[in-house]
């Protein structure tokens, strides 16, 4: 897993302001029962070097909540 350089303003996948991104090459777990820090993670397919991968976007409550606007 790394955070991609060219990280967009908003999430791709909804539109919404989001806290972090992360880029996944492998297999992985989400799991956002009882989770304290986020709401919502979309996923946004991209090309990692000529190999698919998978952008996570990981909105806090009060992005996926649409209580802020602060893109990031």
């Amino acid at each position: 897993m790394h955070v991609p350089a060219d990280r967009p303003a908003r999430c791709p996948a909804c539109g919404d302001p989001y806290e972090s991104v992360s880029r996944h090459a492998d297999g992985f777990v989400v799991n956002l029962l009882d989770n304290e820090r986020y709401r919502r993670v979309c996923f946004h397919p991209v090309d990692e070097e000529g190999s698919p991968a998978l952008d996570c976007y990981h909105h806090a409550h009060g992005q996926a909540d649409g209580e802020t606007d602060d893109p990031r």
